[in-house]
């Protein structure tokens, strides 16, 4: 992928220190989060696990390679491996067993991460959790953070036109995202965010660049269906990006896009059939006579629930909160409003910096999951459940990403605007780092209304 006439006129000095200023931001925020990890534990310090959420996909995990099955129960019932996070019913032997009620596809991955460091090491969750807790968070989300940014930083440089919008977004990228707070655990939002990253450098190579190399489109349809294999609203992304491909370059969008998605999708399904005899993930059997999340003692019973999981009766105070409230994407990150503009940007000038099949892209998706978790029913209104952030959406960081440009290249102009800018991205900076140690928290935005009684 070539970057844009200006880049490539511009002084060599000129590229030489923004490409400087790109490595510091990358490898500093890299370094960060591979310092966080290496410190990662429990707050009984038993395990590097922090939350029922992570600790539920480290369950299915050790099953898989210690006891070479998908139930969990001896898993569990270790001190500092129980979780919330898991479903009751019959297993493949015909015994009632708990099982993670997260998708298998992910954990089964990282089990041969976890297979093959036990195989080469002898390193085992039994004798030095810590040691291999945090070596598979390195390989699973640090590394392909070091991949993201790459990719990223190569989308910035491509279609920003000023040094100081290019650099601001490489920081925004680094340092203000959501994506660098959860790096210390395992969750879906990271590899979702990534094949997202992904998708859009694919799409740009497509669309604009008129590219038609076989890779492009497998690498599109991998990256596409994984990550709506991580985020089920995530299948917007990818049915989107299909319809526009199949206009766009019909044959080898059904040659190459397509097979190369099914192999996600096979993943998916065999996984899920494999470890619960069903096609449909876990959290589709919760219909009466059939519900999986009912079992004694279950958390999830609607007389056990605590706190937000609850779910706010208000659909319109939900709205807020999501928005601008305690779990507000742009009260907490409000670097994200400067994206809003920047679609409107992309979409109606005229340059050769235009997108509109972006923005409308970037809209589209954005307007459609935002809605899609608003219209939850009240049981599931629950801002993501204990979590610094609404983490539901953070797999549209990148694409976010991308829109922010053409406004902070316009905003370079001016000094003002550019302190401006800057304020947006400390407070983005703050909410990001405030729950750096431990991402399963509520947002500081949430704690403070708490400790003012509010």
């Amino acid at each position: 992928m070539t970057l844009t006439s200006d880049a490539e006129t511009q002084p060599l000095a000129t590229q030489q220190l923004r490409h400087a200023i790109y490595a510091i931001l990358v490898v500093t925020s890299l370094a960060s989060m591979f310092g966080r990890i290496l410190n990662v534990r429990s707050a009984d310090r038993q395990t590097p696990f922090l939350s029922a959420n992570d600790r539920s996909r480290w369950c299915t995990i050790r099953a898989l390679v210690d006891l070479g099955t998908y139930h969990i129960d001896q898993v569990q019932a270790i001190k500092g491996w129980n979780t919330i996070d898991k479903v009751y019913h019959t297993g493949r032997d015909g015994q009632k067993h708990y099982f993670s009620s997260k998708p298998p596809l992910l954990p089964t991955m990282i089990a041969w991460e976890y297979w093959l460091l036990k195989r080469v090491t002898g390193a085992n969750f039994a004798e030095r959790p810590f040691v291999v807790g945090r070596t598979l968070l390195v390989v699973t989300n640090l590394l392909p953070l070091g991949l993201y940014f790459w990719l990223m930083v190569r989308l910035i440089e491509r279609q920003g036109t000023t040094d100081w919008g290019r650099i601001f977004a490489v920081a925004v990228s680094t340092w203000g995202t959501y994506l660098t707070t959860f790096a210390v655990t395992l969750n879906n939002h990271l590899p979702a965010a990534i094949c997202t990253a992904v998708v859009l450098y694919c799409l740009i190579a497509i669309w604009y660049d008129q590219r038609r190399h076989p890779g492009w489109f497998l690498l599109a349809g991998l990256a596409a269906a994984f990550a709506a294999a991580n985020e089920l609203p995530a299948l917007s992304l990818y049915c989107l990006l299909f319809a526009g491909l199949l206009w766009k370059a019909p044959a080898p969008t059904l040659l190459y896009f397509l097979p190369a998605s099914f192999v996600v999708v096979a993943g998916f399904f065999l996984t899920n059939y494999e470890a619960h005899q069903s096609l449909v993930p876990a959290y589709g059997h919760r219909q009466e006579g059939e519900n999986w999340y009912d079992y004694p003692g279950s958390y999830w019973k609607v007389e056990n629930r605590r706190g937000v999981d609850l779910g706010e009766p208000s659909r319109w105070r939900y709205a807020m909160h999501v928005l601008i409230g305690h779990h507000g994407v742009l009260s907490l990150t409000p670097v994200w409003i400067l994206s809003i503009l920047g679609v409107a940007n992309l979409a109606t000038r005229k340059d050769e910096a235009a997108r509109p099949a972006v923005a409308i892209f970037v809209a589209t998706l954005t307007f459609a999951c935002t809605l899609f978790y608003l219209l939850r029913p009240e049981i599931d209104r629950n801002y993501g459940g204990v979590a610094s952030g609404f983490r539901w959406l953070f797999w549209l960081t990148p694409l976010w990403l991308f829109c922010l440009l053409p406004i902070v290249d316009s905003m370079a102009r001016s000094r003002w605007l550019r302190w401006l800018a800057i304020g947006l991205l400390a407070v983005s900076v703050l909410s990001t780092s405030y729950p750096s140690m431990n991402p399963w928290q509520h947002p500081w935005i949430y704690q403070f209304m708490e400790y003012a009684g509010w």
